[in-house]
């Protein structure tokens, strides 16, 4: 179902790709575009100018913000929240149970209602580089920066620059993705770069 905007803000019909599905009771929001094979799941709700790559998977009650970029074969599960102009690159994988197994003690299979479903939140501006992993139970902080290949354990602060498994803090970066020698730094680079951003847009 594509989303529905005050009558001030012109609506543009997302592209979905025939080959993609997109579930009755999922909200797709103006001008974002769902390439070949990407699927998104009942109660799903994603923003505006989105960019969602092939074979990427938007689980059940997900939220997506505006301006989000959802690169090839990224899997979003149940228990993700991911705010405006979040970066999620190819390959990156959000867990959702601490205690994955297939059954229980018993050995019967386990239902929803033998496990606890965890939660995510992937701040504004946030970039996770291609085949992370995020363990459930984390917030990943404004304008943070995730290498490539990481295993994220436990919350990154806001500007942080983390690499490894597990991630662990290296450096800060701006939201131009500039090195800064601390967060505070970060923080003023970003409100040059913000404000800089704007004098431009004004002139």
């Amino acid at each position: 179902m594509a989303e529905q905007r005050p009558e001030s803000e012109p609506f543009i019909e997302p592209f979905i790709d025939p080959s993609a599905s997109v579930e009755s009771g999922a909200v797709v929001g103006s001008g974002t575009k769902v390439w070949s094979n990407v699927q998104i799941r009942s109660g799903a709700v994603v923003g505006r100018n989105c960019v969602f790559g092939r074979n990427s998977f938007v689980d059940v009650d997900v939220t997506v913000g505006d301006n989000v970029k959802v690169q090839n074969n990224a899997s979003l599960y149940e228990g993700v929240d991911v705010e405006d102009g979040a970066f999620i690159g190819p390959h990156v994988v959000f867990t959702n149970d601490k205690i994955p197994r297939a059954i229980n003690p018993d050995g019967t299979l386990k239902s929803a209602d033998d496990w606890l479903l965890g939660r995510t939140t992937v701040q504004t501006g946030a970039a996770l580089g291609a085949n992370t992993v995020v363990v459930t139970g984390v917030t990943i902080g404004r304008w943070s920066m995730v290498g490539s290949g990481s295993v994220v354990t436990k919350s990154v602060p806001d500007h942080a620059l983390v690499l490894g498994n597990p991630a662990r803090v290296v450096g800060w970066v701006s939201a131009a993705g500039e090195r800064c020698d601390d967060q505070d730094g970060a923080v003023r680079q970003t409100e040059l770069e913000i404000r800089d951003a704007r004098d431009d847009e004004a002139s």
